[in-house]
């Protein structure tokens, strides 16, 4: 399998900010900000500071938390990262934001999959639920499968719907701050990348979820 060139990641769909490089030698370094309702304000400083000494002509693709999250957060990371690839000519992987919580999880996951709640508005939540390959549990750059895709439930719904799941599965109740996933957005792109996936950039949307009737 082809290794990864050079990328940078975004993950701005709550009050933090995360940001993740990895450089032509195959490291990573990531930093984490908490800007609360000021992402507007300190994304492109912050931007600026982080991939120095880099260019930004040096990164081959960028990735960005795609939500569910913060709407307003969410939309300012889509849209910068939309702007970056689409002015660099680049891929621009958009990542779910209950996968990257999901990938983080498999080193201490007790099943094969991987039930990932957040809360959302006015009593519900945002669920997913993503399996593991028994062959590469291992191994932190797999691709995980999305069992039961990002959606928003009722809380009792939801409930239900993990009393009533057929697999084992292990339950992650993702924290009010995301940026620490920054790192999982980039290793997912990068194994896409991998893979030969190639997305243009107008391809990448946000996630917001809907309000279920």
């Amino acid at each position: 399998m082809p290794s990864s060139p050079p990328a940078l990641a975004l993950h701005t769909t709550s009050s933090e900010l995360g940001l993740a490089l990895c450089d032509s030698t195959g490291v990573v370094r990531s930093q984490v900000w908490q800007v609360g309702r000021e992402m507007s304000t300190h994304l492109h400083g912050y931007l600026q500071e982080f991939i120095h000494p880099h260019a930004w002509t040096d990164f081959a693709f960028l990735a960005v938390a795609k939500g569910p999250g913060s709407f307003t957060s969410t939309r300012i990371g889509l849209v910068t990262a939309r702007t970056l690839a689409q002015q660099l000519a680049i891929p621009l992987f958009a990542v779910s934001t209950l996968a990257a919580i999901a990938h983080q999880t498999i080193p201490i996951a007790q099943a094969q999959q991987i039930a990932v709640q957040m809360a959302a508005q006015r009593g519900s939540v945002y669920g997913a639920i993503y399996s593991v390959h028994q062959e590469t549990l291992e191994v932190p750059t797999l691709n995980l499968v999305p069992e039961l895709a990002d959606a928003v439930f009722p809380e009792d719904k939801w409930k239900h719907l993990l009393e009533t799941w057929q697999y084992p599965y292990t339950v992650v109740v993702a924290s009010e701050g995301q940026g620490a996933y920054v790192t999982s957005v980039l290793a997912i792109a990068q194994y896409q990348w991998q893979q030969g996936d190639r997305p243009h950039w107008s391809a990448a949307l946000p996630f917001y979820g809907q309000s279920p009737v």
